[in-house]
This record gives structure tokens, sequence and C-alpha cells, in this order.
């Protein structure tokens, strides 16, 4: 029970099991706002059955164009003590997803960490999937090792200035570049088994903002040339939702003509496992529409 939080990069050293809030203001337990089997991610990760998901509330980011903006913002969901969490992955597993996935896990990594070690002490055979913003430490991951098989980490931004515009996330590309070569070292090369599921290694993400093409390029060219294993979700679903509104540049939704040359440019870095998305996949809701290679 960690008594001086450093579940993220703020380090807000707070007595969280004594009821002390940080900046994230989540409680120590884990809140579950949503479950379901999830036909939306990947399709290494979705497959037929669906993804396992298990929905956080609260996160350590404040994203203003946050699609899970109703559950993000404050810890919303059912308080569990990690071995009622450890029978939530149990019962995932139970239901025939083909994984369990974490999403938004890294407010309550100490927990979360307790319940994957009793899981698996219970049964949980399936690869467990931690999906998150990135904006990790080693402490929080170092933790995880041996419990996490697929890391699914965003990388958001390379620009500090728009971490801190868009996300009130300071350094967050140092911390996230760190976190992404830790989940690496844990987890290899991926692997798929025979269905053509990822049930081993890190697959990043990155979505494309309005505007943000020169940002995107620069991630992209640090993938290539730092972590060439890990696959890539190059993602052009961005619509503007929560308060994206409130500022003009992302008011809208993205281009083709803005997209598609950063799909030349991962043909140019040799980025070319992994996903793509159709340029105007986005909708008003949520629309997955991937093109992959896996």
């Amino acid at each position: 029970m960690k008594a001086s939080c450093d579940f993220c990069p703020r380090r807000c050293r707070v007595d969280r099991p004594a009821g002390e809030l940080g900046v994230c203001g989540c409680p120590y337990l884990p809140r579950v706002a949503h479950t379901q089997l999830h036909h939306g991610e990947e399709p290494c990760l979705s497959g037929t059955r669906g993804s396992g998901t298990v929905f956080f509330g609260g996160c350590n980011l404040r994203c203003v164009f946050c699609q899970n903006h109703d559950i993000s913002t404050r810890p919303v969901g059912v308080a569990v003590t990690p071995s009622e969490l450890a029978a939530v992955f149990l019962e995932q597993q139970k239901r025939g997803a083909h994984n369990v996935n974490l999403v938004s896990p890294t407010q309550y990594s100490g927990p979360v960490a307790e319940a994957l070690r009793l899981a698996r002490t219970g049964g949980l055979s399936i690869p467990v999937v931690y999906n998150c913003n990135g904006y990790e430490t080693l402490e929080s991951l170092r933790r995880l090792e041996g419990l996490v098989d697929v890391y699914l980490p965003d990388l958001k931004y390379h620009d500090d200035d728009l971490a801190r515009r868009y996300s009130s996330a300071p350094g967050y590309f140092a911390a996230a570049t760190a976190a992404l070569r830790e989940m690496a070292r844990q987890t290899g090369g991926a692997t798929f088994d025979r269905e053509g599921l990822l049930t081993r290694g890190v697959l990043v993400r990155h979505l494309v903002l309005p505007g943000g093409a020169a940002d995107s390029s620069q991630v992209l060219t640090w993938l290539a040339r730092e972590l060439p294993e890990a696959h890539l979700s190059l993602m052009a679903q961005y619509t503007p939702v929560h308060r994206a509104r409130e500022f003009p540049e992302l008011a809208r939704r993205l281009r083709p003509e803005e997209y598609e040359p950063l799909l030349d440019l991962c043909d140019e870095l040799g980025l070319d496992r992994g996903y793509r998305q159709a340029p105007g996949a986005a909708g008003e809701e949520y629309i997955p529409d991937f093109h992959g290679n896996l």
C-alpha cells in the first residue's frame, strides 16, 4: 500500500490509502466504471469474441478532447478491493474474452498489480492488456513486471507545450518515452497466437490532432529510431468532444490531407507493422476503421 503516491510522473506524494488526494483526485482503491466484451479495439485485441475491457473511473491526465470524458474527469464507478477486482478479471475470462483489457489503470496501478497477482493465483490465464495514456513512472511499471502481457500505451505528444496545453501533462514526452522503453524491455518483441491475436508485446497508439502533423512526425520519427520493435496504431478518428471546442485549433475534425502524408512518412521510416485508419474515420462516436498488416 503506497503511502506516498508515485503512480504517475506528477509524483504527488500524498498518502492515498489514508484518504489524501493528489492531482488526479482519485482515491486509492480502484473505481470500476464499466466492463464489457469490446469489439472496437484493434483486431489483434478484439478478435471474434471481444476484448474484456475494464474501464476505470478517473485519469491522471486532463485531455481536453477525451472521448471517455464522462468517466475520466472524476473517479466514477464502484469501489473495489484488490480481491474484488481480481474477481472482475476472472469473470471477463469466464465470459470468453480474448484478454483482460485494463483501460486507464494508471492512477490505481498499485492495487491493480495486487489484483493481478490474486487473479493469476486464482486461474487467470488469458493475456492482460495494460491500456494507458503513456504518462507512467518506471517504479509503477516495474511493479507490473510479469503481470502484464501486452502494453497498449498512447504516445500523444512530442512537444511539451502541447502536452501542457491539451492534457495538463508537464514533461509528457520524456516520461512516456522512458515508459515505452520499459514496457518493451518487459515484453520483448510481439507474439501472436494462431488466430492472429496479440499475446505479448507493445502496441503504441498515436492520435493525429488537427494541425498537429508536425508534432506527429516527430513522434513517428522517434518510434522508428528508438523503438523499432514496437507496433503502431496510427489513428485518424479525432472528433472535437469534451472541451475541444474551447481551443479553436481543435474545434474541427482531422482532414485527409493532414493524415495521408503521415502514412507516407510511416512507409519511409519503416513503420509498417500495425494499423492505420482510413482518413475521415472519425464520427460523432468512436468508430474504429483499422487497416492493418499484423
